[in-house]
């Protein structure tokens, strides 16, 4: 697992997760929003499999 999630779009996901799981505990307070742990744990590993299939890599 090589690294493939630049600065740019980990913040972005990390953005993304946390208003995903903030929808579990807050607004509409749907289990829908454990999915925001997808982004936040992508980049936290700084790893994408799916970037890594598409052989996209956002890392300089």
């Amino acid at each position: 697992m090589v690294a493939n999630i630049g600065r740019t779009d980990r913040i972005i996901r990390i953005l993304i997760g946390l208003a995903l799981i903030a929808l579990v505990f807050v607004g509409p307070r749907t289990p829908w929003g454990w999915i925001g742990l997808v982004p936040l744990l992508t980049a936290f590993i700084s790893f994408c499999p799916l970037y890594a299939l598409l052989g996209i890599r956002t890392k300089s």
